[in-house]
């Protein structure tokens, strides 16, 4: 791909992104909606260990099981 097609791919996918930044509306999440319970926040040591540590953990295991479990023959 030469530099005016790159170019004009890197242009049409920045106008997208802006136009749908533009045209959505915000969430408006400060009005709370009738029967909304929200439950406890969590803690840094929670959120950390749910969206950080979990993630990374699942992907060690899925790795290390497809490693294990491989059963292709290794070629030399």
């Amino acid at each position: 791909m030469d530099k005016k097609n790159a170019l004009r791919a890197g242009v049409v996918a920045a106008g997208t992104t802006l136009m749908m930044l533009l045209m959505s509306s915000p969430a408006l999440a400060v009005n709370r909606d009738d029967g909304d319970d929200p439950g406890p926040g969590l803690s840094v040591v929670d959120t950390l260990g749910l969206y950080v540590a979990a993630p990374i953990g699942l992907f060690l295991l899925i790795a290390g099981l497809v490693v294990v479990l491989d059963k292709s023959k290794k070629q030399h």
